[in-house]
Order: structure tokens, then sequence, then C-alpha cells
């Protein structure tokens, strides 16, 4: 004897309903059969359907939100472009500006170096000094 097959219509409690039109992924079903293994078959079923139904939207938030960050980052440098080719740079003053910009940082360089030499200079004056007198017999001889 033949059992009788369930028809799409027929669901209950341990049936799945046949017209699924949500693909499951395999992660949401390994998701939904370890969390929810007392369900019944239907009420998985639906949770998958859920699941991947809220997936996708946010998928496709993301994606659009990524599509908006892109074109307005492209509109601000066709923005930026425009603006500077409508400022016309002469490239000789820029190359000008550069050389005395070099020039007052070699300068201010020369100045740090000469003051460090000179700090320097004075630390070793006083490390000799300050040696001298410790070591000076006169000084020996005064505290006796």
């Amino acid at each position: 004897m033949t059992e009788p097959t369930n028809t799409s219509h027929q669901t209950n409690e341990n049936t799945v309903p046949q017209n699924s039109s949500i693909e499951i992924s395999d992660r949401t079903e390994s998701l939904v059969e370890q969390n929810m293994p007392e369900a019944s078959q239907a009420v998985r079923e639906e949770t998958k359907e859920l699941i991947e139904a809220i997936t996708r939207k946010a998928q496709s938030e993301v994606q659009k939100a990524g599509e908006y960050a892109q074109e307005t980052y492209l509109e601000a440098v066709r923005n930026l472009r425009s603006e500077v080719e409508q400022l016309n740079f002469d490239p000789e003053r820029i190359e000008e500006s550069i050389k005395l910009i070099q020039m007052d940082a070699e300068k201010n360089w020369e100045s740090l170096v000469q003051d460090i030499e000179s700090f320097g200079n004075r630390l070793n004056e006083a490390a000799q000094a300050a040696w001298s007198i410790l070591t000076s017999p006169d000084h020996h001889q005064n505290r006796q």
C-alpha cells in the first residue's frame, strides 16, 4: 500500500509549505536548525525565510549607501577639480614660493644647529668649571 502524499496546499505543524519563493542560504539553514531544534518545521521554515528577507534587505541598503557615498565623493572631487582649475596657478610663482620656503627652512635649521652647539659648549664649560672647582687643591685645603 502507498501512503498519500502531501500536496502543496496541505500543511500541518510538521509540514513545510512547498510554495516558498525565497532561497535559503546554508548559513541561515544552520543558524535556525541549531537555535530552534524544538520548533515545528513550519516555524523553522518561516523563520529562515524571514532571516533571508532581512539579510537581503540589509545587503540592498548597504549597497545603496555605498553607491550614494561613491556618488557624493565623485561629485566632491569634480567640484574641487573645477575650483582648482579656476584658480589659474602660475607655475613660476609656485616654484619661487617653494624656493623661498626651502631657504627659510635651511636658515631655521642652521639657526637651530648653532643654538644647540652653543648650548652644548656652555654645558661643557660649566662641567669643566665644576670639575675644576671640585678637584682644585685650594678647595680641599679650605675645607680642612
